[in-house]
């Protein structure tokens, strides 16, 4: 019970890792023949080897940070759209600026409350760590009105979520007060800048729908920030 329980709460290289010495210490304990413990010793090493390759297989497919499928996974989505299909691209405003007042932890934190909202995005879309700041919804089936309706959800879910600063040191109680001043419990603004494109006889290829979503990005960012433009 202790060993499925210790397996459940670790990932495919800890687990492979238990059942590979749960099975070498199996054969040594029982005193198998000769022929068992070769096949105990073989078994152990194929449930080793699958379990780093499952293990490499995550790292490469999702971002570890943000626990987003990672650009890898987005690449491979792409090559699987059909004819009808909206691409977003989602950056976080002023993140550089954030990272260098608060520092590289609380940058890691606002990454991950985004993230958070980018994975529970409405309407069929999933959404990726692109790098960086910057994350990629998908919309399978959906044309650019239709995911206008989500993108634009998401954008105000993000604008009213309430980020604080945490310390390093977190007080066992909440603490009465909010302090301000760039201190540790400060409560800021975070938004996000998006751009959207759609597959179309201008942009039939999905690089080519992904770079038209990039420079509506770029355009929502130059009108001003937190707001979608198509």
């Amino acid at each position: 019970m202790v060993g499925v329980g210790f397996v459940r709460h670790q990932g495919a290289k800890e687990s492979g890792f238990f059942w590979a010495l749960a099975a070498l210490l199996a054969a040594l304990a029982a005193g198998f023949p000769a022929p068992d413990r070769v096949f105990l010793f073989s078994a152990a090493g194929l449930i080793l080897l699958v379990s780093i390759i499952e293990a490499s297989h995550a790292m490469a497919f999702k971002d570890e940070l943000t626990g987003l499928p990672a650009r890898r996974a987005l690449k491979e989505d792409l090559l699987k759209l059909g004819n009808r299909y909206t691409l977003a691209m989602v950056d976080i405003d002023h993140f550089k600026r954030f990272n260098d007042r608060h520092g590289h932890d609380v940058g890691d934190q606002v990454l991950r409350m985004v993230a958070a909202k980018l994975s529970g995005v409405s309407g069929g879309g999933r959404a990726f760590r692109y790098g960086g700041e910057e994350f990629t919804v998908i919309f399978p089936g959906k044309y650019a009105d239709q995911a206008q309706i989500h993108l634009e959800e998401l954008r105000r879910e993000v604008e009213s979520s309430r980020f604080v600063i945490r310390s390093r040191k977190r007080p066992r109680r909440k603490p009465k007060c909010v302090k301000t001043g760039g201190r540790p419990g400060q409560a800021v603004s975070i938004t996000v800048s998006i751009g959207m494109a759609s597959r179309n006889e201008k942009h039939t290829k999905p690089q080519s729908v992904l770079k038209a979503a990039d420079k509506a990005l770029y355009r929502a960012k130059k009108q001003g920030r937190n707001r979608l433009c198509a």
